[in-house]
């Protein structure tokens, strides 16, 4: 009996050795990661370009998978599904924040399914207008708005996506009732803006600025507190008087939450290093991204704040 327990004793530290060796030496395979928005949205090319640069980083290949639907809950089910060990990732935007306040019935509990391991950036979300517009500051549209009513329309990439929640945010603080029209990714948004065929559209960034530089639209406001260095003559919403309009979309990296800390820990460290690079914050800032440096631990706190704010935010829409 001795011998057999003696034998047993020395599988386990077998075992347990070989798990731990394959853990630090993680990752030895193709890594897949989630990107749960339409190809060639802004919260497509960022996290895509970030990823391409990431893999050689970590000495293999992570290939982008695009499972759209349900205002990213389909790409966030998929990844809590998924096994935890590292291999599949997500790169979600505040969007994850917001889906849960906006249906009961997810297949999966944000904050106890998912694991934040590093925030890529946030990026401004900017008001713009069809260039034939009369409006020359944002002003000028909220007196119009206040008289026009649900005549004003506003479009989205869908409902609960963050540029919905910017739009829902600005009216209210603006004062005034307009009407929602949602659409399946941000090209399509884009499409209708510059025929005229909606009154106004918070498009990320990334997207906004070569239209604006272009003179295809013009801009009114950013979502931030602060203006975009990008932008130094657009007025932030706190320039603007509306405090309580002021928004921000940012986009991370998230794991399953059982995934083991150590590779949690390890991918945080080596994309810390990446986005540090001056390369990676060159491409980044041509996108408009602003660097947004943020432990796994603070991430988890800011999703659990998050969700609560949105919340009662939509509770009072109601």
């Amino acid at each position: 009996m001795n011998k057999i327990l003696r034998w047993s004793c020395v599988v386990a530290g077998v075992l347990l050795c070989t798990s731990a060796q394959a853990e630090t030496n993680w990752p030895t395979r193709l890594i897949k990661a989630i990107i749960p928005f339409g190809p060639g949205s802004a919260t497509d090319v960022m996290p895509r370009t970030f990823f391409e640069r990431l893999g050689p980083e970590l000495g293999q290949t992570i290939v982008v998978e695009n499972r759209v639907g349900g205002g990213g809950a389909v790409g966030t089910a998929a990844l809590a599904k998924s096994e935890p060990d590292g291999y599949t990732v997500i790169a979600h935007s505040s969007a994850l924040t917001i889906t849960p306040a906006i249906n009961a019935n997810l297949p999966y509990d944000t904050s106890k399914d998912l694991s934040g391991v590093v925030m890529i950036g946030s990026v401004p979300n900017i008001m713009i207008i069809p260039k034939d517009r009369p409006w020359k500051t944002v002003d000028d549209f909220l007196k119009d708005a206040r008289a026009k009513g649900s005549a004003i329309n506003f479009g989205s990439v869908g409902v609960g996506s963050a540029v919905h929640i910017s739009s829902e945010k600005f009216r209210r603080a603006g004062g005034f009732e307009a009407t929602h029209v949602p659409y399946r990714g941000g090209p399509e948004v884009i499409t209708d803006i510059l025929g005229g065929r909606i009154d106004f559209y918070f498009c990320p960034a990334a997207t906004a600025l070569p239209l604006i530089r272009e003179g295809q639209v013009r801009a009114l406001v950013v979502s931030t507190a602060e203006r975009s260095a990008d932008l130094p003559d657009v007025p932030s919403m706190v320039d603007a008087g509306l405090k309580d309009g002021v928004s921000n979309t940012w986009v991370g990296v998230f794991v399953p939450s059982k995934t083991p800390r150590e590779i949690v820990s390890k991918l945080y460290d080596v994309s810390t290093k990446l986005l540090a690079k001056p390369e990676m914050q060159a491409a980044l800032k041509k996108m408009g991204v602003v660097p947004m440096p943020m432990e796994p631990k603070a991430m988890d706190e800011l999703v659990v704040k998050e969700i609560a704010a949105n919340m009662a935010l939509l509770k009072t829409e109601k």
